[in-house]
């Protein structure tokens, strides 16, 4: 297993960590799990870290922290999504945010921005607004050459070394969501299956390697439901593309079988997520290419 160097930025600190693994066709991704805030980015900002904090997808990178060690590749984000949201297009902004007119080549119509969820947030999970005053988009623009690039191009490199040596990739991209849905989600108020198997509806991988996990979470007695409330976003539909031999799956976990959602704590079924991600990673390194081979 070779260690990818991480991309620093000004301040020392690695805005993602990248793990190389050869050993199979198989990478996982964690884009929403950062929590290095920066002191220059809560002091621009207008709430508490603790509520910043609700939009991140806490301890996933936890809970597949043993993917580099299971004969595969891995890539997590160390800074926030809050900060950067890596999973958008690279400029996806919302031009009521910035004082200057935006250029034409940004995407100012797409639901994410008018929901206020673009690649630089507007507002957090609870549709508050994260900042008070309009941002400078020369800044922005260095945020995101310091942190969205660099998460893709590592991204991009592990993929096309799978592919290369291969002819084929897996990306499972690992996310965690709310135990209940918040006020700016359609299904707001009701309470959330255990696992979303996120496949664009059958269009970012093979039917089989969508069965092979779910099958895998069932059998551990977890409830699953495919593509509903997320379907994947634009990592799953940027990168997957069966047809050319490239599968994504996005996988989003319940955050109450593994934490505290009010303090952000995790609790004793972080251990056991652990483990049986441990499980599904072996799995998917055995069986994942041919699940994906076979039409």
């Amino acid at each position: 297993m070779a260690s990818v160097s991480p991309v620093s930025d000004p301040a020392g600190l690695p805005p993602i960590e990248a793990f190389s693994d050869a050993a199979s066709p198989l990478v996982f991704s964690s884009a929403h799990s950062g929590r290095k805030y920066l002191p220059e980015f809560i002091d621009s900002v207008q709430l508490d870290l603790m509520t910043l904090r609700r939009s991140e997808d806490a301890f996933v990178d936890e809970i597949f922290a043993a993917v580099p060690h299971s004969g595969a590749s891995f890539l997590k984000a160390h800074f926030p999504r809050v900060y950067v949201d890596p999973n958008r297009e690279a400029y996806e902004l919302d031009p009521a945010m910035f004082v200057q007119p935006l250029p034409a080549y940004v995407n100012t119509t797409s639901l994410r921005v008018r929901a206020g969820l673009g690649t630089v947030p507007r507002v957090v999970a609870s549709g508050d607004a994260i900042y008070a005053s309009k941002l400078d988009f020369p800044l922005i623009v260095q945020r995101l050459e310091q942190n969205y690039f660099p998460f893709h191009s590592a991204l991009d490199v592990l993929l096309r070394q799978a592919h290369a040596r291969y002819g084929c990739y897996l990306l499972i991209d690992c996310h965690s969501m709310p135990s209940v849905a918040g006020i700016c989600d359609a299904d707001a108020g009701l309470r959330r299956a255990d696992f979303v198997l996120g496949d664009r509806f059958g269009t970012s991988c093979a039917p089989l390697l969508t069965q092979l996990v779910e099958g895998f979470l069932t059998a551990l007695g977890y409830s699953v439901r495919r593509n509903i409330p997320y379907a994947g976003g634009y990592i799953t539909s940027h990168y997957g593309r069966p047809a050319e031999g490239r599968h994504t799956l996005q996988i989003e976990i319940n955050r109450a079988l593994y934490m505290d959602e009010e303090t952000i704590t995790p609790h004793a079924g972080l251990a056991r997520l652990h483990e049986q991600m441990t499980q599904l990673t072996q799995l998917l390194v055995e069986r994942g290419p041919d699940a994906i081979r076979t039409r």
